[in-house]
């Protein structure tokens, strides 16, 4: 079965190398097709669910899952269609559409939206493809540490963004797999958005009231039971930055690197970028660089004046 996402570049930071005074390395996701590193779990289980008979695809989400399921939909050649509710931007809509997908525009929050795509997989022939909770994707997801792996690079801790936990399930299942279950993982999310961290300070699954976060790509009210679970297993330290930190980021990143990521990726590179302490004690950071395709020129510019906004800082 040939993947359908890419192997993405693994590039050094150098600046931010010679800032830290550390090997700061990253991992392009922001590179795949579908412009972030979904497409690598959500792919796969698109193709073991068409490979198993599926003709209709159906995906709940917010935005960069449901792009992902559209690819994979449109490179499967089978019918797909994307539920999103109202805070998805036009710009993914538009862009969901424009490979041929069907889009359902559902309900206030990415709930509402689940829950009619739940209804409508009662046909048979649909398949669910949640947006993060499912072992095929974290399965897909692991291959981007396959990927440092083969390339024979070294590294001393992981540092990625977490929403419902898809892509640090696949992060530690890839370490694991590939003899490396003792390196660490820095697994940080936004103010507003953080229901991993909630759930270890709680000892127990916790659901968000609310999603309060402009990264609203990681607004997952209730992260994935594996995940949780792995912070168990593995060692996992959760941590929070700003909105105004993410931005920031985000800015620093696209002069640094001339790309375009979202605030929920730059919540990751915020660690590196703010040098917080958490990662004083390593030398070889890798940094997943997970992208986000709802972010644009104009996106970013308004962020950029919405950092400067005391209620951020």
């Amino acid at each position: 079965m040939t993947p359908l996402h890419i192997s993405t570049p693994l590039l050094q930071h150098r600046s931010l190398s010679v800032q830290l005074d550390k090997a700061v390395w990253l991992k392009m996701e922001n590179t795949q097709p579908s412009g972030s590193f979904k497409l690598r779990g959500i792919g796969l289980l698109c193709q073991r669910a068409v490979a198993k008979g599926a003709t209709h695809l159906v995906c709940p989400s917010g935005g960069n899952a449901g792009f992902a399921a559209a690819v994979a939909g449109a490179a499967l050649g089978v019918r797909t269609t994307i539920v999103v509710p109202h805070t998805t931007p036009d710009n993914v809509r538009q862009a969901i559409r424009a490979i041929g997908a069907e889009l359902i525009v559902e309900g206030k929050q990415w709930d509402d939206a689940n829950q009619l795509a739940l209804a409508m997989c009662q046909d048979p022939a649909a398949v669910y493809i949640p947006p993060f909770d499912h072992p095929d994707i974290w399965d897909g997801n692991a291959t981007l540490i396959d990927e440092v792996v083969n390339a024979g690079h070294v590294f001393d801790v992981v540092v990625c963004s977490v929403g419902g936990g898809g892509l640090m399930s696949g992060v530690v299942q890839g370490l694991q797999r590939n003899g490396l279950a003792h390196i660490p993982v820095i697994a940080v999310e936004t103010d507003g958005a953080a229901s991993l961290h909630a759930a270890v300070q709680a000892g127990e699954l916790v659901t968000l009231p609310a999603i309060t976060s402009v990264a609203s790509t990681l607004g997952a009210r209730r992260v994935a039971p594996q995940a949780f679970q792995y912070t168990k297993e593995h060692e996992i330290t959760t941590v929070t930055v700003t909105d105004a930190q993410a931005i920031h980021a985000c800015l620093r990143f696209a002069d640094d690197m001339r790309a375009l990521v979202e605030p929920a990726c730059g919540a990751a590179l915020a660690v590196a970028y703010q040098n917080l302490p958490v990662l004083a004690q390593y030398q070889r950071p890798l940094m997943i660089v997970c992208g986000g395709m709802g972010v644009d020129l104009a996106n970013l510019a308004k962020l950029g004046t919405l950092a400067l906004s005391p209620s951020l800082t």
